[in-house]
Parts: C-alpha cells; sequence; structure tokens
C-alpha cells in the first residue's frame, strides 16, 4: 500500500487567498451644495468600484469636505487615514488625482513616503500613478508641483476662454430652458412644450396672476422641466427669461474667489447675443408682460430682484391641501380679542362645497416643523442612516459610470490645455500650433460637458436624494435640540407641507422622505 503524505497548506499561500483592505479617501474644496453633489458621486463611484474586485475588501471612504487641499494638517479624514493605515487596517488606498489627495508639494510626498515606509501603495486615478510600482519620485514630485497652482491657473484659463466664446457668441448651452431641447448642437423646440410657453405668456396678457397660472397646470396634470410641481416662481422666471425671443444673456451668474455663486449685477460684464436661436415668443408679447409685471410689483411695492419678490414668507407656496390639492394663502385672523396669521386654501377660499379643508394656524405649523426636526436629530441613526445607506447602495446605472468617465476626461482635457500653456509661455511652440490644439480641447471639452449635462437628467433625481440626505445627516448629526422655528432650516430641507387637516401634516423633504406630525 503507497503511503500518502498529506502537505498543510503553507502561509504564503494564505496569505495570498486574503483580500487586499482598499480604501478610497475623497475631498471637495467648499462646501457649496454643486461640490457637496461631486463629494456624494465620488463617493458612490468608489464603493462601487472597490466592491467590484473579487480581491479587494472594502475597508471604508474618508472625506473633507469644505476644506483646502494646501494642508494635510487642516483635513482630519484625511489624517484619520493616516492613523488607520498606521494601526494596520488599511492595505492599499485609491484616490482621483494628486490635486485631489495634495495640493502641498512637500506634503504629498511626505504623504507618499510614509505610505510606502507602512508598505501601503496609493493609486492616483487620473494620473495613473500607483506608488507601489514607483521606482523613482521624481514624476510624482512634478507632478505635484503642477497641482500645487492648478486651483488657480486653471481657473483663470476657464475663464478667459468661456468669456472669449461669450463674447463671440459660440458658448453653447448644453441646458436649454423650458420649451426647448438641445440636439447636441444648439437649442431646438420642444413642439409640446412650446405649447405651454405660449398660453403661459397668453394668460399672463389676459390678467392671470402668476400663482393661477400655476394652478392651472398643477391641476391639468403638465409636468414642469424636472417633472415637478408649478410654482408662481417658476412662472416668474419663466417670463423674465429672453431665450424665449431668442436671445442668450450670458454670465447672469459669477463665482467669487472662494467659489461662491452670485448673481450678477454689474460687478462683471454680461453678454447679450441677439437672435441667438428660435423664438417662441415675439418681443412684442415679451416686452408687455415685462411692463405688466413691473406695474403689479408697484403697485404692491415690491422691489424686482429683492427676497420678498420671490416669497415673502416662509410658507408661501409650499403648503399644499390635502384634499383638492390646491396651495394655501396667508391671512389674518382675529379671535378672542387678538390677531393671528392663518394658512387658508385657496380652493376653500373661494368656494366651501368645492373643498372643505380648515385653516391652519401658522405658529401650528412652526412647532411641527421644529418637533419633526428635533424627531430626526435624536434618532437619525435609526432613521437617516439606513436610509442614506439604502439610496447609497443601490445599483449605479451605466449613465453615473459614463459621467464618471467624462469627468475623467475632463480632468485629462484641463491638464493638457495647461500643459500647452506652460509650453508656449516657455517658447517650445508657437501660438499656431498652440491655437489649434486649445480650440479641439475646447470643442472636445464642450461635447464632454453637454455629454454630461444630457445623461444627468437620467440620475440626477438618484444622486440628488444622496446629496440631499446627506446634507440633513450631517446637520442631525452635529446639531443640538432646536427651540425655535428657523427659516432658514425650513427653506434648506422641506420641500413642501401636505395638510390633511388640523391636526395631521406631512413634511416632504427635499430628500425623498415624508414625515408626518399630529397636532394638537
Amino acid at each position: 500500500m503507497k503511503k500518502v503524505t498529506k502537505i498543510a497548506k503553507s502561509q504564503d499561500a494564505e496569505t495570498k487567498k486574503r483580500k487586499i483592505r482598499v480604501a478610497a479617501y475623497c475631498r471637495v474644496s467648499t462646501s457649496s451644495d454643486a461640490q457637496l453633489e461631486s463629494l456624494e458621486t465620488q463617493k458612490v463611484h468608489y464603493k462601487t468600484y472597490i466592491n467590484s474586485r473579487d480581491d479587494w475588501q472594502f475597508a471604508g471612504i474618508y472625506y473633507d469636505e469644505g476644506i483646502t487641499g494646501t494642508k494635510k494638517d487642516k483635513r482630519p479624514e484625511l489624517l484619520r487615514l493616516m492613523d488607520d493605515c498606521k494601526a494596520g487596517k488599511i492595505d492599499f488606498i485609491v484616490t482621483k488625482s494628486i490635486s485631489r489627495f495634495s495640493r502641498n508639494t512637500m506634503d504629498c510626498l511626505e504623504l507618499v513616503r510614509d505610505l510606502q515606509a507602512l508598505h501601503i501603495p496609493l493609486y492616483f486615478e487620473k494620473e495613473n500613478i500607483n506608488t507601489g510600482s514607483m521606482k523613482s519620485e521624481l514624476f510624482l514630485s512634478l507632478l505635484s508641483s503642477l497641482a500645487e497652482n492648478e486651483s488657480v491657473s486653471i481657473s483663470e484659463n476657464s475663464k478667459w476662454s468661456i468669456q472669449k466664446r461669450f463674447e463671440n457668441g459660440t458658448f453653447k448651452i448644453c441646458y436649454p430652458p423650458y420649451g426647448y431641447d438641445w440636439d447636441g448642437e444648439q437649442m431646438v423646440i420642444n413642439p409640446e412644450q412650446a405649447t405651454v410657453v405660449r398660453e403661459i405668456f397668453a394668460k399672463l396678457l389676459s390678467g392671470k396672476s402668476t400663482q393661477a397660472i400655476a394652478d392651472d397646470l398643477n391641476q391639468n396634470g403638465i409636468p414642469s422641466k424636472r417633472s415637478g410641481h408649478w410654482t408662481s416662481t417658476t412662472i416668474r422666471d419663466m417670463i423674465s427669461n429672453e431665450k424665449y425671443v431668442g436671445d442668450c444673456l450670458f454670465q447672469k451668474t459669477y463665482s467669487d474667489s472662494s467659489f461662491i455663486r452670485h448673481h450678477n449685477h454689474g460687478e462683471i460684464t454680461q453678454y447679450l447675443v441677439r437672435d441667438h436661436h428660435e423664438a417662441l415668443i415675439s418681443r412684442e408679447d415679451f416686452n408687455a408682460v415685462q411692463k405688466l409685471i413691473h406695474q403689479r410689483a408697484t403697485e404692491k411695492g415690491i422691489t424686482k430682484g429683492a427676497s420678498k419678490y420671490q416669497n415673502r414668507y416662509a410658507f408661501s407656496g409650499k403648503i399644499i391641501c390635502g384634499e383638492c390639492g390646491n396651495t394655501f394663502k396667508r391671512r389674518m385672523h382675529s379671535g378672542s380679542g387678538h390677531k393671528y396669521i392663518a394658512w387658508c386654501c385657496s380652493t376653500h377660499l373661494q368656494d366651501t362645497n368645492k373643498c372643505h379643508m380648515l385653516f391652519i394656524r401658522d405658529d401650528a405649523l412652526k412647532r411641527a416643523f421644529v418637533t419633526m426636526l428635533n424627531k430626526l436629530i435624536f434618532s437619525h441613526a435609526i432613521i437617516l442612516k439606513p436610509y442614506v445607506k439604502a439610496i447609497t447602495e443601490s445599483p449605479s446605472d451605466d449613465s453615473l459610470k459614463r459621467i464618471q468617465e467624462l469627468h475623467t476626461l475632463l480632468a485629462q482635457n484641463t491638464e493638457k490645455r495647461e500643459i500647452l500653456t506652460k509650453l508656449l509661455s516657455q517658447g517650445i511652440i508657437d501660438s499656431i500650433i498652440y491655437n489649434k490644439e486649445t480650440n479641439d480641447l475646447l470643442f472636445q471639452s464642450d461635447n464632454y460637458r453637454a455629454e454630461i449635462e444630457s445623461l444627468k437628467h437620467t440620475v440626477s433625481d438618484s444622486i440628488r436624494l444622496v446629496t440631499e440626505t446627506a446634507i440633513l445627516l450631517r446637520f442631525a448629526e452635529k446639531a443640538t435640540i432646536v427651540t425655535t422655528f428657523d427659516e432658514k432650516l425650513f427653506q434648506k430641507f422641506v420641500n413642501r407641507i401636505i395638510v390633511h387637516s388640523r391636526n395631521k401634516v406631512c413634511f416632504e423633504l427635499k430628500c425623498g422622505l415624508t414625515l408626518t406630525e399630529r397636532m394638537q
């Protein structure tokens, strides 16, 4: 009988089977909603990316928000990542780019060296650099030096190129207003929506108010641009949009040095391009509507552009009747020798037989909001965290993956333009080559952005929900008990209020949740 010797598995074999613990690092430089949306998109991308590898084990996502990338000691999540690496919890790190990791050359090299000493490689997606396979730090040092000045140089060059396209009228509008579509090259009329636009202008000229027009559209089941609810604010924004007469006014807004966006009231140059595209409304009708709106505002003592013009009160346009679907109006009531503010269904005010919904007091609604918010603060761990986890971990579709790819291509495109600018300034290439290559890259960049905007329509809802939920969760985690009504918090978190009775209201939050509150 043959003797069989059983050989035990070697330690090396077991080690090879062990999954690599991979973490990701993300950063955005400001706490604006746009930047936070980008952050949430990155988080979804990395979680999907890491979990897609059979040989990788997800070790967490570390992210800094609203923090500059020039100093590592001002980024707590980066420092926490380094601490976890030293504690042996991580084997490999992925990040978007050198500039996202650090814009300070010395800090970047120091962090890489610290990680190399711990035998932890770092992978930069954009530059396709894996520090685990680097034989020299020279290339990384050069790229880090470029990243150190990236924010200023990119911003200046991008603004310059955009302004030039404003001046010559070649700037492309990738997200047209209601009534138009984007065919990849220009704005074209959407026949169905165009009919609605013309009806809106006609009703205004016939004497109807913006609120009455919004109510008609909602009652007829006509969706707005994003398949949402029509409001008087939506109507006012539409009727003041010069694009409906075929013109384009560029640079209506601008970003300051802190990346905060402002309405342009003459701070920087605006560019008007007449007859930019096919008109929906005649100039005569458009000008007549502007005069009418101005007259109505003057009669009410309202200054255009002021916050009072948009919504004079916190609840204006946001309280919906649960019986008839109409909006509530603000009224002053008297009772027991004192006056108080109440909100009443517009249909009920016109005809009590068509809607039986009774009024609700303003102070009762405010108390209900405070109560709802405090419940979220105290129970965010069992309400918000499972919710954000569920919507974040939902399968990403091809559109989201393509958007990620396009953002990478845009970053590479910008880097190429930066290199061309440096080569021109150093006299390595002449202006003819520079202009040709730059124009090609700008055209390519416009195509990328147009495709991104087109794809965003298919994934905007999911991204918006993730972003809004993350914003609410961060507030709930850090906030203390709320004692008084805060209009800013209401506007930030609440989409609208559905009134079912004097004792029951539902708060529809921007994150997608609907929370019910009962009142005494």
